[in-house]
């Protein structure tokens, strides 16, 4: 997820202190009205552990909670002696708040207190975050300790066993049981949707398997992802046989007949190919759609149904999933001509700039060398009259993938007065023109003129880009003490924590160079740098909502103070600022996330502070919004919408708040829609 710059920000901290903060006439107090959670919640900001220490023995079951929530946030591991006799407190909202925490701080040495609390917890929600925890703390040594005791019979327990299996997978922990106990769980009936997504998640994220994740699931993984109710299932259904339907190791029979004989030897279905294909086409959710085209299979025997059905969408459908097929074309496109594809961006007048762009981007990376000239003209005419920055950036993309507009890229990447977001896109098709295995040895000097360029410059971006480039063995097999000590004094000028995320990509280029040991720490800016204003979260109640205008519509918010509030007071001081007016999203993956709340444009922008991370108990979801970060305790101004759930995130990235209205909106945006103005919502 992308970090963040902010100009004026001495005359933003003046008008911090002087705004007001609007506030509903009505509402429930957030929970930091109480002085004993406040000073709780000042612990975990400071990241005190010894402070917070004694408040997990207090006689109220209240702070017991609290301290064990902050604990989710501090991850010390010095905590888990601690925590471990909370999950056996008489409160089970204590217990519960004691195994997210144990999750969150992922020490292995709490597995065998997790193992003995999923056997004897009678309570199914606290089971469930248990359980939970239990596959965020396992090794590969102990994983068969999240199966130890069969729950088939016990829908609430298989809903718990499917948390722990997904969360381990997430983590990397898979085996051929995992798969097998996973499909069980989602065959079981009445398995609850977030258990049946959890599952299907870890299915799509089991990596070295595929031909047991054939052999095991793919049955079901077919069934499921045309049948399940929850969009949500049948899109990481559709990933995970994604894996299966690019598996080369297919049967002679399956490619012969169309169908397949399943490890059960009773059933038969379509192959996942032709499954993917209908999916990708007919599904009644764009997401799942979407998901489906990136798991289509591009090997010779299935590139003309993938193709099909590629082409159909790019004609048919909206522009999420129709980028998302144009974007497969350029990865996967075999025996395509660089002029066909032109004319499908040519032809399809209702496509967004975005797509065209894309589709151009893979005519010029599939033209033979005889087209390629022309089709570089062609964009290179077009780029003066985008009318946008952003639209400039696609095209410059697009022309990243021939290195003969070198010089005209270079131009525009060093250009007097360059809007940043162009001068990153612009070094950023430099870098890639270098990495093209046909990049001319004569150029080789002009690239490493314009890193060096880049770093002497300081702009943000493109620090991040010739460091990428220095540090890269292929591109610099011999680095000189000049490029070093270029790093090191771009690395000098800049400011933190504002620039904390150019800072990193400079160290680790720095670090890989001069072959360190162990990655060199950033400079975490700490709480007294900037605390949490307690006095504005106050002002916020809960169910507080905020008005999110764009130019695509409107976007209600439901801000979440008891879970972030050093989040919650930062976006609401920002929107008494005024801040976010008129910034634009730079980032939109769809199915993924639409990203906003830069001051530069391009994703790294911040404001002159950092924020403590706060992992409050909550899941991504669709509609989720998280701060955008550059690594733990680094969040600031910039935030994203989830467009589906997304529980790789959880526990990773900070969630502030909910779209609670105009979801259609958010599916809408893309890069370069614009924040028209942010306002809190007075109740009446």
């Amino acid at each position: 997820m992308p970090h963040r710059s902010l100009r004026f920000w001495p005359l933003l901290l003046l008008a911090a202190a002087c705004a007001r903060t609007p506030r509903p006439s009505t509402g429930l107090a957030n929970k930091y009205h109480d002085a004993t959670i406040r000073q709780i919640g000042a612990a975990q900001d400071e990241r005190n552990t010894a402070a917070l220490l004694p408040f997990l023995s207090n006689a109220n079951p209240t702070y017991r909670r609290e301290a064990a929530l902050a604990f989710a946030s501090v991850q010390a591991p010095a905590a888990v002696p601690g925590l471990l006799p909370l999950l056996r407190d008489a409160a089970p909202d204590v217990r519960r708040a004691a195994a997210y925490a144990l999750g969150q701080i992922g020490d292995s040495t709490a597995v065998d207190s997790l193992r003995v609390r999923v056997l004897k917890e009678n309570d199914d929600q606290v089971r469930r975050y248990v359980h939970e925890a239990l596959g965020r703390t396992v090794t590969r040594r102990n994983l068969p300790e999240l199966w130890r005791v069969e729950t088939l019979n016990d829908t609430a327990r298989n809903a718990a066993l499917a948390l722990g299996l997904s969360r381990a997978a997430l983590r990397g922990l898979v085996s051929p049981e995992t798969i097998r106990r996973t499909v069980l769980l989602l065959n079981s009936p009445k398995l609850p949707v977030r258990a049946r997504v959890q599952a299907a998640v870890g299915l799509s994220r089991t990596r070295g398997l595929d031909a047991d994740l054939k052999r095991l699931a793919e049955t079901t993984l077919v069934r499921v992802a045309q049948k399940d109710r929850s969009y949500a299932v049948r899109a990481a259904a559709a990933s995970a046989l994604g894996k299966i339907a690019n598996n080369p190791a297919k049967s002679a029979e399956a490619a012969k007949t169309g169908e397949v004989t399943f490890y059960d030897g009773h059933s038969t279905a379509p192959r996942p190919a032709t499954t993917l294909a209908r999916l990708a086409t007919k599904d009644r959710d764009y997401r799942v759609r979407l998901s489906a085209i990136r798991a289509l299979p591009f090997g010779q025997e299935d590139y003309a149904a993938s193709r099909k059905a590629l082409f159909y969408v790019l004609a048919n459908d909206q522009p999420a999933v129709a980028l998302t097929a144009a974007e497969w074309l350029l990865a996967h496109a075999k025996g395509e001509s660089g002029a066909a594809l032109a004319a499908l961006a040519d032809g399809n007048k209702q496509a967004s700039p975005r797509v065209r762009a894309a589709l151009l981007q893979a005519a010029v990376h599939h033209a033979s060398p005889a087209a390629r000239p022309s089709l570089v003209e062609t964009i290179e005419k077009r780029y003066p009259t985008a009318p946008t920055v952003y639209e400039k950036g696609f095209l410059l993309q697009a022309l990243g993938e021939d290195p003969a507009a070198f010089d005209f890229v270079r131009t525009e990447a060093f250009a007097a007065g360059q809007s940043p977001v162009v001068a990153g896109y612009a070094l950023t098709a430099l870098l890639a023109m270098r990495r093209n295995v046909d990049f001319p040895a004569a150029k080789q000097a002009d690239f490493a003129a314009a890193m060096r360029q880049a770093l002497a410059g300081g702009d943000v971006a493109q620090l991040g880009v010739a460091a990428e480039a220095l540090a890269d063995a292929k591109l610099y097999p011999e680095p000189q003490a000049a490029d070093l000590t270029a790093l090191r004094q771009a690395q000098a000028k800049l400011q933190l924590p504002r620039e904390i995320e150019a800072w990193q990509s400079l160290q680790q280029a720095l670090d890989k160079l001069e072959k360190k040991a162990k990655p060199t720490p950033s400079p975490i800016a700490t709480a007294q740098q900037h605390p949490i204003d307690w006095v504005v979260l106050q002002g916020v109640p809960l169910g507080q909502q905020v008005r999110l205008r764009t130019s695509k519509g409107i976007i209600l918010l439901e801000l979440k103070p008891n879970e972030a509030p050093g989040a919650v007071a930062s976006f609401v001081t920002l929107i008494g600022q005024h801040f976010y007016d008129s910034l634009y999203f730079h980032r939109v993956v769809p199915n993924f996330v639409a990203q906003g709340g830069d001051p530069r444009g391009d994703g790294n922008g911040s404001a002159p502070y950092n924020l403590r991370s706060e992992f409050g108990d909550l899941r991504y979801q669709e509609g989720s919004l998280g701060l955008a970060s550059a690594g733990k305790d680094t969040e600031s101004c910039q935030f994203f919408i989830t467009h589906t759930p997304t529980p790789h995130l959880d526990g990773r990235y900070p969630i502030f708040a909910q779209v609670v209205g105009g979801m259609d909106v958010v599916h809408k945006l893309d890069i370069g829609d614009r924040i028209l103005g942010v306002e809190l919502v007075t109740v009446k």
